[in-house]
């Protein structure tokens, strides 16, 4: 996309949804003997299209280069893989799927999704950029083509004889910059009466409840229904239903299919959340220019509670290491001056350093052995499984701290 035009429609970019200043890639976690090297910054500027509303910030850096060699991998939650492993049931069930189908996933990480498709009989294709993640997924006995998705994949896939009768992209469509190529290839690979589910947090919930820290390089695209239903209608598909998720603090799973089969009629569900968007506000430019500055009063709040924890001699570090983490303490300006060091489950990022802060990052076991009076939530959506997880805290007056999308300490 041009650096001033809609990667989606090409209406000239003009309106900032918020602006977070400057920060490294979310994921581009620091070895030891890097410390010492240049980081490179990128602007987190992001703006809203007042063509079609697509909610988007620029490309500095390809996906290639951000994807290609990854260190997030899904299955380090136990949440999501419980999420994953009720979706696989519930679509077998819905669609049918048996021995004779395909369902192939767009972005399969590490076999978290397919693995639940392939225990209950159903053959499966994941579809996955990064090797060193789809190196595990294959190790699961898990299918894995390692490219990234658009039409090209897509007919070479074809060529080779696949068609899907289920595609899933979870948290795939807001990370891809030319969403057009992306989309498009959906079309080519999906059987004629298949079906697609997308899932991504809903816009709506992001600006309801101030959840900016979801804001990252990766995330070239923040997504309404309003948003992605122009995206699909211009590639021949069509949303017939609809879900809520509580999942990444409020997603949407989008049910898709080619827009010529009308065997499934529109559902109720897709007029609700039209109407739901329409309310809170989507369809009026006003409503993206006033969130910077409730942004910028979050911004106070967490910084107020650091530095009065700071001078009442307390300690607080940090539970996880998102990239969401990682967007808030690069705009916050916070390093290890504040928050000693974070935890994570993942052994791919234990021992590493957060980009830009450089706070350091240690197995779960160092919260028990250092005893912070405050553990503070990077990974705000799962809260309530991070505080069962470490509940241990309690026991020498530990509290824990969310973040978003107001100061709480729980």
């Amino acid at each position: 996309m041009s650096k001033s035009c809609c990667r989606f429609c090409g209406t000239p970019l003009t309106e900032t949804f918020v602006d977070l200043g400057v920060s490294p890639l979310a994921n581009s976690f620091l070895k030891p003997e890097k410390l010492q090297a240049m980081e490179p910054f990128y602007p987190l500027h992001v703006y809203v299209c007042t063509g079609c509303f697509l909610v988007q910030l620029e490309e500095f850096e390809s996906p290639e280069h951000i994807f290609s060699d990854y260190l997030y991998f899904s299955s380090f939650s136990q949440g999501w893989l419980d999420h994953a492993n009720a979706y696989a049931a519930k679509m077998v069930d819905r669609l049918g799927l048996d021995e004779r189908s395909l369902v192939v996933e767009i972005a399969s990480n590490d076999g978290y999704l397919l693995q639940y498709f392939k225990q209950r009989g159903v053959p499966v294709l994941g579809v996955e950029p990064a090797a060193n993640v789809a190196k595990v997924a294959v190790e699961k006995g898990i299918p894995s083509d390692v490219a990234f998705f658009g039409v090209e994949t897509a007919k070479r896939l074809k060529g080779d004889g696949k068609s899907a009768d289920l595609m899933a992209a979870n948290n795939v469509l807001a990370h891809v910059p030319d969403i057009n190529d992306f989309v498009a290839g959906f079309k080519v690979l999906l059987k004629p009466t298949g079906t697609i589910t997308f899932e991504f947090p809903h816009l709506q919930r992001l600006i309801a409840e101030n959840q900016f820290d979801t804001v990252y390089h990766e995330h070239f695209s923040y997504l309404s229904l309003l948003a992605v239903e122009k995206v699909f209608a211009r590639h021949g598909l069509a949303v017939f239903d609809v879900e809520q998720l509580p999942t990444h603090g409020g997603s949407l799973r989008l049910f898709v299919r080619h827009a010529e089969d009308t065997s499934r009629p529109v559902t109720a569900a897709v007029e609700t959340i039209r109407a739901g968007e329409a309310a809170a506000g989507l369809h009026d430019i006003a409503t993206y220019r006033s969130f910077g500055r409730t942004v910028e009063t979050t911004k106070r709040e967490v910084l107020r509670f650091l530095i009065d924890a700071h001078a009442a001699g307390k300690t607080v570090v940090g539970y996880g290491a998102p990239a969401k983490g990682n967007t808030l303490l690069n705009y916050l300006g916070v390093g290890p001056e504040f928050v000693a060091f974070t935890v994570d489950r993942s052994p791919h990022k234990q021992g590493l350093y957060l980009p830009g802060t450089r706070i350091p990052i240690k197995a779960p076991e160092a919260i028990l052995e250092a005893k912070p009076d405050y553990v503070l939530i990077l990974p705000w959506n799962l809260k309530d499984e991070v505080m069962t997880q470490m509940a241990e805290i309690r026991s020498w007056g530990g509290k824990f701290v969310v973040p978003i999308p107001t100061v709480q300490v729980l």
